[in-house]
C-alpha cells in the first residue's frame, strides 16, 4: 500500500464521519470513492462509520476485470454507479452519495432542481436533473444517474438520494453540501409560493465569473 493510497482511505473515513455528523447521511445509507492511481477505493458495505478504520476499504480495478475487489469487507452495494461513473469521467477523481434529507425529499417527488439559485452553476449547468428511478446496486441505477450526470458534478436519484462528483473528495464532499443545501432553499420556498427561476443567461454569467474566480470549478 503507497502512502497516497493510505491517506486516501483514511481520507475516506474520515468524510464518511463528518458526513454523518454533519447530517448530511445517516447511518450506513451513504458512500464514497476515491480514484487512487489505477484504483477505486470504495467504502465496504454495511460497515458503521464510526467502527470504519482505512484497513477495511474496498478497492477495485478502475479499468480491467469489473466488479473484481480486494479487502477484508466487500464493497459498498452501490459499487457499480461509483465504477462506472470514474470510468466514464476521466476527470472525476471522487464520487459521494448520500441520502440527505432534502435531497430525498426531492428524489421522492421526482422534482429536479431548477436554477433557484446562481450556486447551481457550479454544478456545470441551469439544473440539477432527477435519474429515472431503478433498484439501488442495479446497473440500471449506473446508467440513469450517468445519463442525469451528463455534463454535471451531481444529481438526485428518484426515490432514493443525491450523488456529487468532483476532481478530488474536498470537492465532491464540497459540492454535495451545496447540493444539500441548493435542495432545501428550493423545498422551503415552494412552500411559500414558489421560487422566482433565474435566467439561462444569469446562470451562464454565474458560471462566467466562476471561471474567472476559480470560487466554481464545476468543469475540470
Amino acid at each position: 500500500m503507497t502512502d497516497e493510497n493510505l491517506q486516501a482511505r483514511r481520507d475516506i473515513v474520515a468524510q464518511c464521519r463528518a458526513m454523518n455528523a454533519s447530517g448530511l447521511n445517516q447511518g450506513t445509507s451513504g458512500n464514497i470513492s476515491v480514484r487512487s492511481g489505477d484504483l477505486m477505493l470504495i467504502t465496504p458495505a454495511s460497515t458503521p462509520y464510526d467502527r470504519m478504520t482505512p484497513d477495511m476499504i474496498a478497492s477495485m480495478p478502475v479499468s480491467g476485470d469489473y466488479g473484481a475487489w480486494e479487502g477484508p469487507l466487500k464493497p459498498s452495494s452501490e459499487w457499480r454507479f461509483h465504477l462506472d461513473i470514474l470510468r466514464a469521467r476521466p476527470e472525476v477523481g471522487a464520487v459521494v452519495h448520500a441520502h440527505s434529507p432534502f435531497c430525498t425529499v426531492l428524489a421522492i417527488a421526482r422534482k429536479p432542481i431548477p436554477p433557484v439559485h446562481y450556486m447551481i452553476a457550479a454544478f456545470g449547468g441551469a439544473d440539477i436533473r432527477c435519474a429515472e428511478y431503478a433498484l439501488f446496486g442495479s446497473p440500471e441505477l449506473s446508467a440513469n444517474a450517468l445519463a442525469a450526470l451528463e455534463g454535471r458534478m451531481g444529481c438526485l436519484l428518484a426515490n432514493h438520494g443525491m450523488i456529487a462528483v468532483g476532481p478530488d473528495l474536498d470537492r465532491a464532499m464540497w459540492l454535495a453540501v451545496e447540493l444539500e443545501t441548493l435542495a432545501s432553499q428550493y423545498w422551503r420556498a415552494l412552500q411559500i409560493g414558489g421560487p422566482v427561476l433565474l435566467s439561462a443567461a444569469q446562470i451562464a454569467e454565474a458560471d462566467a465569473k466562476f471561471a474567472g474566480s476559480g470560487y466554481g470549478l464545476a468543469k475540470t
